[in-house]
Protein backbone atom coordinates (compact mmCIF):
# COMPACT_ATOMS: atom_id res chain seq x y z
CA UNK A 1 0.00 0.00 0.00
CA UNK A 2 1.22 3.44 -0.63
CA UNK A 3 0.84 5.91 1.87
CA UNK A 4 2.00 8.76 -0.38
CA UNK A 5 -0.29 11.62 -0.99
CA UNK A 6 -0.64 12.02 -4.52
CA UNK A 7 -0.10 15.18 -6.47
CA UNK A 8 -4.25 16.29 -6.37
CA UNK A 9 -4.07 15.25 -2.31
CA UNK A 10 -0.80 17.15 -1.94
CA UNK A 11 -2.91 20.66 -3.64
CA UNK A 12 -6.03 20.07 -1.30
CA UNK A 13 -3.42 20.43 1.78
CA UNK A 14 -2.50 23.30 0.30
CA UNK A 15 -5.67 24.48 -0.09
CA UNK A 16 -7.17 23.62 3.52
CA UNK A 17 -3.94 24.94 5.15
CA UNK A 18 -4.46 28.56 3.45
CA UNK A 19 -8.26 28.57 4.57
CA UNK A 20 -6.65 27.86 8.41
CA UNK A 21 -4.03 30.60 7.80
CA UNK A 22 -6.63 33.33 6.75
CA UNK A 23 -9.31 32.13 8.85
CA UNK A 24 -8.28 30.74 12.49
CA UNK A 25 -8.01 33.97 14.66
CA UNK A 26 -5.68 33.74 17.66
CA UNK A 27 -8.64 33.45 19.79
CA UNK A 28 -9.51 30.21 17.98
CA UNK A 29 -6.35 29.27 18.15
CA UNK A 30 -5.56 29.22 21.77
CA UNK A 31 -8.88 28.35 22.10
CA UNK A 32 -7.86 24.85 20.43
CA UNK A 33 -5.08 25.26 22.39
CA UNK A 34 -6.28 25.46 25.94
CA UNK A 35 -9.11 22.90 25.58
CA UNK A 36 -9.44 20.79 28.91
CA UNK A 37 -11.52 17.92 27.05
CA UNK A 38 -12.77 16.47 23.82
CA UNK A 39 -15.25 19.43 24.50
CA UNK A 40 -14.02 22.80 23.41
CA UNK A 41 -15.46 25.90 24.41
CA UNK A 42 -18.92 26.23 23.56
CA UNK A 43 -19.28 29.65 22.37
CA UNK A 44 -15.38 28.85 20.28
CA UNK A 45 -16.78 26.11 18.66
CA UNK A 46 -19.71 27.79 17.35
CA UNK A 47 -18.11 30.60 15.87
CA UNK A 48 -15.16 28.34 14.06
CA UNK A 49 -18.25 26.39 12.92
CA UNK A 50 -19.99 29.42 11.36
CA UNK A 51 -17.03 30.17 9.43
CA UNK A 52 -16.64 26.36 8.15
CA UNK A 53 -20.28 26.63 7.64
CA UNK A 54 -19.72 29.75 5.19
CA UNK A 55 -17.17 27.80 2.96
CA UNK A 56 -19.10 24.92 2.74
CA UNK A 57 -17.24 22.68 4.96
CA UNK A 58 -19.06 22.35 8.50
CA UNK A 59 -20.18 19.01 7.57
CA UNK A 60 -18.07 17.51 4.59
CA UNK A 61 -19.02 14.02 5.49
CA UNK A 62 -22.64 14.64 5.04
CA UNK A 63 -24.37 13.72 1.08
CA UNK A 64 -23.52 16.74 -1.39
CA UNK A 65 -27.78 17.26 -1.65
CA UNK A 66 -28.03 18.41 2.34
CA UNK A 67 -24.50 20.66 2.29
CA UNK A 68 -21.47 18.34 2.48
CA UNK A 69 -18.62 17.63 0.13
CA UNK A 70 -17.71 15.43 -2.93
CA UNK A 71 -14.38 14.49 -0.59
CA UNK A 72 -12.55 11.33 -1.14
CA UNK A 73 -12.11 9.65 2.19
CA UNK A 74 -8.37 10.46 1.85
CA UNK A 75 -9.42 14.61 1.31
CA UNK A 76 -11.61 14.22 4.91
CA UNK A 77 -8.08 12.06 6.89
CA UNK A 78 -6.01 15.79 5.15
CA UNK A 79 -8.90 18.18 6.14
CA UNK A 80 -9.05 16.73 9.78
CA UNK A 81 -5.06 16.18 9.67
CA UNK A 82 -4.46 19.95 8.99
CA UNK A 83 -7.29 21.67 11.27
CA UNK A 84 -5.90 19.45 14.52
CA UNK A 85 -2.30 20.24 13.79
CA UNK A 86 -3.25 24.14 13.17
CA UNK A 87 -5.25 24.07 16.66
CA UNK A 88 -9.11 24.60 15.38
CA UNK A 89 -11.31 24.10 17.80
CA UNK A 90 -12.89 20.84 17.86
CA UNK A 91 -17.13 21.05 16.45
CA UNK A 92 -19.42 19.64 18.82
CA UNK A 93 -19.87 15.85 17.26
CA UNK A 94 -23.66 15.84 18.46
CA UNK A 95 -25.31 17.22 16.03
CA UNK A 96 -23.16 17.10 12.78
CA UNK A 97 -21.12 14.10 13.19
CA UNK A 98 -23.78 11.78 14.71
CA UNK A 99 -27.19 12.48 14.82
CA UNK A 100 -27.30 13.79 11.58
CA UNK A 101 -26.05 10.95 9.96
CA UNK A 102 -28.98 9.29 11.28
CA UNK A 103 -31.69 11.82 10.22
CA UNK A 104 -30.29 11.49 6.81
CA UNK A 105 -30.42 7.70 6.86
CA UNK A 106 -33.62 7.24 8.49
CA UNK A 107 -35.45 10.48 8.81
CA UNK A 108 -38.63 11.46 6.38
CA UNK A 109 -38.47 14.56 4.16
CA UNK A 110 -39.48 16.63 6.54
CA UNK A 111 -37.58 15.46 9.19
CA UNK A 112 -34.74 16.25 7.01
CA UNK A 113 -35.77 19.75 6.18
CA UNK A 114 -36.26 20.77 9.80
CA UNK A 115 -33.11 19.17 11.19
CA UNK A 116 -30.23 19.35 8.84
CA UNK A 117 -30.44 22.81 7.76
CA UNK A 118 -30.65 24.38 11.44
CA UNK A 119 -27.56 21.79 12.21
CA UNK A 120 -25.49 23.29 9.33
CA UNK A 121 -25.73 26.66 11.00
CA UNK A 122 -26.13 26.20 15.11
CA UNK A 123 -29.42 27.36 15.18
CA UNK A 124 -30.20 23.24 16.27
CA UNK A 125 -27.89 22.18 18.80
CA UNK A 126 -27.91 18.48 19.93
CA UNK A 127 -27.15 16.52 23.09
CA UNK A 128 -27.31 12.90 23.48
CA UNK A 129 -30.01 10.68 25.52
CA UNK A 130 -28.54 7.70 25.73
CA UNK A 131 -26.87 6.24 28.83
CA UNK A 132 -29.03 6.24 32.11
CA UNK A 133 -28.29 5.89 35.91
CA UNK A 134 -28.52 1.79 35.41
CA UNK A 135 -27.83 1.57 31.71
CA UNK A 136 -24.43 2.56 30.42
CA UNK A 137 -22.24 0.45 28.63
CA UNK A 138 -25.05 -2.28 28.73
CA UNK A 139 -27.17 0.63 26.68
CA UNK A 140 -29.78 -1.72 26.01
CA UNK A 141 -31.12 -2.29 29.24
CA UNK A 142 -32.42 1.03 29.40
CA UNK A 143 -35.40 1.97 31.36
CA UNK A 144 -36.81 5.58 30.23
CA UNK A 145 -40.19 5.27 29.11
CA UNK A 146 -42.59 6.63 26.12
CA UNK A 147 -45.85 5.24 26.55
CA UNK A 148 -48.30 6.07 23.60
CA UNK A 149 -50.81 8.38 23.58
CA UNK A 150 -52.76 9.09 20.66
CA UNK A 151 -50.42 11.17 18.72
CA UNK A 152 -47.76 11.42 21.30
CA UNK A 153 -45.50 9.37 23.34
CA UNK A 154 -45.52 10.45 27.14
CA UNK A 155 -41.85 10.01 28.34
CA UNK A 156 -40.64 8.95 31.84
CA UNK A 157 -37.52 8.33 33.36
CA UNK A 158 -33.97 10.27 33.24
CA UNK A 159 -30.80 10.14 31.10
CA UNK A 160 -26.74 11.12 32.71
CA UNK A 161 -23.74 11.89 31.42
CA UNK A 162 -25.27 14.01 28.91
CA UNK A 163 -22.73 16.66 27.64
CA UNK A 164 -23.76 19.84 26.98
CA UNK A 165 -27.92 19.61 27.88
CA UNK A 166 -27.87 23.39 29.25
CA UNK A 167 -26.75 24.36 25.81
CA UNK A 168 -28.43 22.11 23.33
CA UNK A 169 -32.18 22.57 22.81
CA UNK A 170 -32.95 19.65 21.21
CA UNK A 171 -31.79 16.15 22.15
CA UNK A 172 -31.79 12.47 20.40
CA UNK A 173 -33.03 9.76 23.10
CA UNK A 174 -33.40 6.18 23.33
CA UNK A 175 -36.41 5.08 25.48
CA UNK A 176 -38.47 2.10 25.99
CA UNK A 177 -41.54 1.62 23.99
CA UNK A 178 -42.29 -2.34 24.78
CA UNK A 179 -40.82 -4.99 26.91
CA UNK A 180 -41.52 -7.67 24.77
CA UNK A 181 -38.85 -9.78 23.29
CA UNK A 182 -35.44 -9.59 23.24
CA UNK A 183 -34.24 -5.86 25.31
CA UNK A 184 -32.85 -4.76 22.13
CA UNK A 185 -36.61 -4.92 21.19
CA UNK A 186 -38.57 -2.12 22.03
CA UNK A 187 -36.51 0.72 21.88
CA UNK A 188 -36.98 3.81 20.12
CA UNK A 189 -35.31 6.82 18.85
CA UNK A 190 -36.79 9.93 19.52
CA UNK A 191 -36.13 13.67 19.14
CA UNK A 192 -37.03 15.73 21.63
CA UNK A 193 -37.41 19.68 22.40
CA UNK A 194 -35.14 20.66 25.40
CA UNK A 195 -37.86 23.18 26.07
CA UNK A 196 -40.77 20.80 26.37
CA UNK A 197 -42.87 21.13 29.76
CA UNK A 198 -41.76 18.67 32.46
CA UNK A 199 -37.79 18.46 31.79
CA UNK A 200 -35.05 19.46 34.44
CA UNK A 201 -31.50 19.55 34.09
CA UNK A 202 -29.02 19.08 37.05
CA UNK A 203 -25.57 19.88 36.28
CA UNK A 204 -22.48 16.77 36.97
CA UNK A 205 -19.86 18.68 38.51
CA UNK A 206 -16.42 16.13 37.31
CA UNK A 207 -13.18 15.71 38.88
CA UNK A 208 -11.75 18.75 36.87
CA UNK A 209 -14.50 21.06 38.08
CA UNK A 210 -16.22 21.53 34.79
CA UNK A 211 -20.18 21.22 34.24
CA UNK A 212 -20.03 19.44 30.86
CA UNK A 213 -22.28 16.36 31.71
CA UNK A 214 -25.61 16.73 32.84
CA UNK A 215 -28.28 14.55 34.30
CA UNK A 216 -31.69 15.33 32.36
CA UNK A 217 -35.11 14.39 34.03
CA UNK A 218 -38.56 13.59 32.30
CA UNK A 219 -41.21 14.12 33.76
CA UNK A 220 -44.34 13.08 31.66
CA UNK A 221 -43.08 14.90 28.95
CA UNK A 222 -44.95 14.43 25.59
CA UNK A 223 -42.94 14.38 22.56
CA UNK A 224 -45.21 13.83 19.09
CA UNK A 225 -44.71 10.58 17.47
CA UNK A 226 -43.46 13.03 14.07
CA UNK A 227 -40.21 12.90 16.29
CA UNK A 228 -39.77 9.42 16.10
CA UNK A 229 -36.85 8.09 14.09
CA UNK A 230 -37.64 5.89 11.96
CA UNK A 231 -40.05 3.21 13.32
CA UNK A 232 -41.39 3.03 16.56
CA UNK A 233 -39.54 0.11 18.77
CA UNK A 234 -36.68 -0.16 15.59
CA UNK A 235 -34.80 2.62 17.31
CA UNK A 236 -31.99 0.41 17.67
CA UNK A 237 -31.21 -0.32 14.25
CA UNK A 238 -31.01 3.12 14.21
CA UNK A 239 -28.97 3.38 17.58
CA UNK A 240 -26.30 0.76 16.25
CA UNK A 241 -25.91 2.71 12.46
CA UNK A 242 -24.98 5.94 14.38
CA UNK A 243 -22.05 4.59 16.65
CA UNK A 244 -20.01 3.80 13.82
CA UNK A 245 -20.09 7.56 13.00
CA UNK A 246 -19.44 8.40 16.84
CA UNK A 247 -16.23 6.08 16.54
CA UNK A 248 -15.13 7.74 13.76
CA UNK A 249 -12.41 10.52 13.12
CA UNK A 250 -8.60 10.68 13.17
CA UNK A 251 -6.83 11.06 16.38
CA UNK A 252 -4.02 10.11 15.41
CA UNK A 253 -2.99 13.64 14.53
CA UNK A 254 -3.86 15.28 17.22
CA UNK A 255 -2.17 13.00 19.69
CA UNK A 256 1.12 13.50 17.61
CA UNK A 257 0.84 17.66 18.56
CA UNK A 258 0.19 16.92 21.78
CA UNK A 259 3.34 14.66 21.88
CA UNK A 260 5.53 17.05 20.47
CA UNK A 261 3.87 19.27 22.65
CA UNK A 262 5.05 17.75 25.46
CA UNK A 263 8.55 17.06 24.45
CA UNK A 264 8.78 21.20 23.71
CA UNK A 265 7.66 22.20 27.28
CA UNK A 266 9.46 19.06 28.89
CA UNK A 267 12.40 20.43 27.63
CA UNK A 268 12.22 23.50 29.75
CA UNK A 269 11.70 21.73 32.77
CA UNK A 270 14.07 20.36 35.32
CA UNK A 271 14.50 16.67 35.81
CA UNK A 272 15.58 14.58 38.72
CA UNK A 273 19.05 14.86 38.30
CA UNK A 274 18.75 19.19 38.22
CA UNK A 275 18.74 18.61 34.07
CA UNK A 276 16.03 19.13 32.14
CA UNK A 277 13.09 16.41 32.06
CA UNK A 278 13.49 15.84 28.47
CA UNK A 279 17.08 14.08 29.37
CA UNK A 280 15.57 12.44 31.88
CA UNK A 281 16.02 8.67 30.44
CA UNK A 282 13.00 7.05 32.09
CA UNK A 283 10.64 10.23 31.28
CA UNK A 284 12.35 10.16 27.82
CA UNK A 285 11.78 6.28 27.16
CA UNK A 286 8.06 6.61 28.09
CA UNK A 287 7.55 9.91 26.06
CA UNK A 288 9.46 8.24 22.67
CA UNK A 289 6.96 4.77 23.40
CA UNK A 290 3.85 6.82 23.46
CA UNK A 291 5.13 9.11 20.22
CA UNK A 292 6.18 5.36 18.47
CA UNK A 293 2.35 4.32 19.30
CA UNK A 294 1.21 7.31 17.96
CA UNK A 295 2.82 6.28 14.52
CA UNK A 296 1.33 3.03 14.72
CA UNK A 297 -2.21 4.23 15.22
CA UNK A 298 -1.75 6.78 12.31
CA UNK A 299 -0.22 4.01 9.95
CA UNK A 300 -3.57 1.96 11.32
CA UNK A 301 -5.62 5.10 10.20
CA UNK A 302 -4.64 5.20 6.77
CA UNK A 303 -5.00 1.72 6.23
CA UNK A 304 -8.83 1.90 7.27
CA UNK A 305 -9.46 4.91 5.16
CA UNK A 306 -7.50 2.41 2.19
CA UNK A 307 -9.79 -0.08 3.20
CA UNK A 308 -12.74 1.91 2.97
CA UNK A 309 -12.03 3.68 -0.13
CA UNK A 310 -12.21 0.21 -1.79
CA UNK A 311 -15.68 -0.11 -0.70
CA UNK A 312 -14.63 -2.31 2.45
CA UNK A 313 -16.37 -2.42 5.71
CA UNK A 314 -13.97 -1.16 8.73
CA UNK A 315 -15.48 -3.88 10.70
CA UNK A 316 -13.88 -4.65 14.21
CA UNK A 317 -10.80 -1.67 12.83
CA UNK A 318 -13.22 1.11 14.56
CA UNK A 319 -13.03 -0.95 17.60
CA UNK A 320 -9.28 -1.26 17.77
CA UNK A 321 -8.89 1.96 17.00
CA UNK A 322 -10.83 3.51 19.85
CA UNK A 323 -8.75 1.60 22.19
CA UNK A 324 -6.09 2.69 21.10
CA UNK A 325 -6.09 6.12 20.64
CA UNK A 326 -7.99 6.85 24.05
CA UNK A 327 -5.51 4.58 26.18
CA UNK A 328 -2.42 6.40 24.35
CA UNK A 329 -4.52 9.68 25.10
CA UNK A 330 -4.28 8.93 28.82
CA UNK A 331 -0.81 8.00 28.72
CA UNK A 332 0.00 11.27 27.20
CA UNK A 333 -1.80 13.40 29.48
CA UNK A 334 0.18 11.73 32.35
CA UNK A 335 3.28 12.35 30.79
CA UNK A 336 1.76 16.20 30.17
CA UNK A 337 1.00 16.48 34.12
CA UNK A 338 4.51 15.24 34.81
CA UNK A 339 6.07 17.60 32.36
CA UNK A 340 3.86 20.45 34.08
CA UNK A 341 5.81 19.89 37.34
CA UNK A 342 5.08 21.25 40.78
CA UNK A 343 3.13 24.56 38.78
CA UNK A 344 0.77 21.74 37.06
CA UNK A 345 -0.98 20.70 40.57
CA UNK A 346 -2.06 24.32 40.62
CA UNK A 347 -6.17 24.47 40.22
CA UNK A 348 -6.17 27.37 37.57
CA UNK A 349 -9.27 27.03 35.18
CA UNK A 350 -9.05 30.00 34.47
CA UNK A 351 -5.51 30.07 32.57
CA UNK A 352 -7.76 27.84 30.03
CA UNK A 353 -10.48 27.20 27.95
CA UNK A 354 -12.88 24.71 29.40
CA UNK A 355 -15.80 23.22 27.90
CA UNK A 356 -18.40 24.57 30.44
CA UNK A 357 -18.74 26.56 33.98
CA UNK A 358 -16.50 25.95 36.25
CA UNK A 359 -18.29 25.07 39.49
CA UNK A 360 -17.29 26.86 42.69
CA UNK A 361 -14.17 28.49 41.38
CA UNK A 362 -13.32 32.57 41.81
CA UNK A 363 -10.60 33.77 39.36
CA UNK A 364 -7.78 35.58 41.22
CA UNK A 365 -8.74 39.46 40.99
CA UNK A 366 -5.20 40.48 39.16
CA UNK A 367 -5.87 37.00 36.80
CA UNK A 368 -2.60 35.09 37.78
CA UNK A 369 -1.40 32.07 36.48
CA UNK A 370 1.29 29.80 38.92
CA UNK A 371 3.29 28.98 35.61
CA UNK A 372 2.22 29.00 31.56
CA UNK A 373 -0.73 28.53 30.26
CA UNK A 374 0.04 24.89 29.21
CA UNK A 375 0.80 23.70 32.59
CA UNK A 376 -2.60 25.18 34.12
CA UNK A 377 -4.43 22.74 31.26
CA UNK A 378 -2.24 19.44 31.87
CA UNK A 379 -4.13 18.42 35.14
CA UNK A 380 -7.53 19.13 33.49
CA UNK A 381 -6.84 17.01 30.53
CA UNK A 382 -5.90 14.51 32.90
CA UNK A 383 -8.58 13.92 34.69
CA UNK A 384 -11.15 14.66 31.90
CA UNK A 385 -8.97 12.19 30.28
CA UNK A 386 -10.08 9.05 32.49
CA UNK A 387 -13.21 8.96 31.09
CA UNK A 388 -11.82 8.21 27.46
CA UNK A 389 -11.57 3.95 28.13
CA UNK A 390 -15.30 4.32 29.12
CA UNK A 391 -17.11 6.23 26.49
CA UNK A 392 -18.41 5.74 22.98
CA UNK A 393 -18.64 1.77 23.99
CA UNK A 394 -16.13 0.85 26.94
CA UNK A 395 -12.88 -0.50 26.20
CA UNK A 396 -13.34 -3.93 27.80
CA UNK A 397 -16.57 -3.89 25.58
CA UNK A 398 -14.36 -3.09 22.24
CA UNK A 399 -11.83 -5.61 23.62
CA UNK A 400 -15.12 -8.29 23.84
CA UNK A 401 -15.88 -7.58 20.21
CA UNK A 402 -12.47 -8.11 19.16
CA UNK A 403 -12.18 -10.88 20.31
CA UNK A 404 -15.42 -12.35 18.79
CA UNK A 405 -14.77 -10.62 15.40
CA UNK A 406 -11.31 -10.61 14.81
CA UNK A 407 -10.30 -14.21 16.70
CA UNK A 408 -13.23 -16.52 16.85
CA UNK A 409 -13.57 -16.31 20.53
Amino acid sequence: MDYDWSALELAFRDEVREFLEAKLTPELRRAGRLATSVYPDHEASMAWQRILHERGWAAPAWPVEFGGCEWSLTQHYIFNRESTLAGAPALSPMGIKMVAHAIIAYGTPEQKAFYLPGILTGEVFFCQGYSEPEAGSDLASLTMAAVEDGDDLVCTGSKIWTTHATEANWIFCLVRTSRAGKKQQGITFLLIDMSTPGIEIRPLVMTSGEQVQNQVFFDNVRVPKRNVLGQIDDGWTVAKYLLVHERGGAMAPYLQAMAQEIAVEAAQQPGPDGNSLIDDPAFAAKLAEARIRTEVLEILEYRTISAMSRGHNPGPASSMLKILATELSQKLTELALTAAGPRGRVYQPHATKPGGPIAEFTPPTDDYRSGADWQAVAPLRYFNDRAGSIYAGSNEIQRNILAKAALGL
